[in-house]
């Protein structure tokens, strides 16, 4: 059942992982797949051998070459991360006065700020979570947005998030799952904007969660400023190996089918499950679902008891007990979903 008692600074940390146990079907975690293809298998295996010697700054800047290459910007406006999730930890570092959180989204930049000792104000959008730019206080001299959210599934226009920009307000916009959208999406990554920084991750969609890979994109003198003080060598050298292989032009492609495999599944599961009667939130773009029902907490826990990890919903700001995040998977693990939910419900 839900923690009702848990610290508000644990709930703000509670992510998908820690729903799923050894055997466990898994629609907790955003993440495709159990490991990497055999192609970045094999890729991050020929590097083994050089993991006696320190990284190297020339793979390092070939790695930011190719980053850049991808999204048509320079390589001084790339900083490779050690997951996306690093960018956020980065963020104090830019000094924000006032910091405005969109909500319902992904919690670590709220509780990297807090910690910090940074204002945080949560603009929590109600249903059907449409951005309105003027619900942001126009104090807020930094503002923080998922696109797609994380874990609505609403992937937000171009131009209304380009709206939010002030003069003196960094605009920081977590894509982390923008490459599992189909078509171009309404990315900013390739928008040269001193006052808009972007962060990517490579860990969903290649399966590398447990390597930490990801990459901002900014003006270099934001840059500079967010890993000011950073520990020498702060990435390894299969992680710098990883992002140069999957954002080069066949990772680029292999991408662009998968986000068509998700697309396809994504459509069916929404069927699916809306022939249970389940309310499903969208238009979802994203490579998982908000399902709203009543007693969800409730619910997630037969489906534990079953062997099925859902994601609970209500530690987002905004979000209630009523809530469950859910992975899109392929058709065999949505039967077992279904059948569930079917003795369940």
């Amino acid at each position: 059942m839900s923690d009702t008692t848990a610290e508000p600074d644990a709930l703000l940390r509670h992510h998908g992982d820690v729903e799923v146990e050894s055997g466990f079907v898994d629609f907790a975690v955003n993440v495709r797949g159990d490991g990497p293809p055999a192609w970045l298998r094999d890729r991050l295996a020929t590097v083994l051998s050089s993991l006696g010697s320190y990284p190297s700054a020339a793979a390092e800047y070939a790695a930011r070459e190719q980053v850049a290459a991808l999204h048509g910007r320079s390589p001084d406006e790339v900083l490779l991360l050690s997951g996306g999730a690093e960018g956020f930890s980065m963020l104090p570092r830019l000094e924000p006065q006032l910091a405005a959180t969109i909500h319902p989204s992904f919690t670590e930049p709220d509780w990297v700020l807090e910690q910090a000792g940074v204002p945080v104000h949560r603009v929590i959008l109600p249903v059907p979570f449409v951005l309105d730019p003027t619900l942001v206080p126009d104090a807020a001299d930094m503002v923080i947005i998922g696109n797609p959210t994380n874990p609505t599934s609403v992937l937000h226009p171009r131009e209304t998030v380009l709206s939010l920009r002030r003069p003196g307000r960094t605009v920081v916009v977590d894509e982390a799952f923008a490459d599992a959208v189909l078509g171009a999406g309404e990315s900013v990554a390739s928008q040269r904007l001193e006052d808009v920084v972007v962060l990517r991750s490579l860990t969903k969609t290649w399966a590398l969660a447990g390597l930490r890979c990801g990459y901002a994109l900014g003006h270099p003198d934001v840059l500079a400023r967010m890993q000011h003080g950073r520990a020498h060598w702060p990435l390894g050298t299969l992680q710098i190996e990883a992002i140069r292989a999957c954002t080069e032009p066949f990772a680029a492609q292999q991408a662009r089918a998968e986000a068509e495999r998700i697309d396809c599944e994504r459509t069916e599961m929404i069927r699916r499950l809306g022939d249970l009667g389940l309310s499903v939130a969208g238009p979802a773009r994203a490579p998982y679902l908000l399902i709203r029902l009543d007693d969800a907490d409730l619910v997630r826990e037969r489906l534990r008891t079953m062997g099925i990890a859902v994601r609970r919903g209500d530690t987002f700001p905004g979000l209630d007990r009523h809530y469950l995040r859910v992975a899109v998977r392929d058709s065999q693990q949505v039967d077992i979903l279904v059948d569930a939910l079917n003795t369940v419900l």
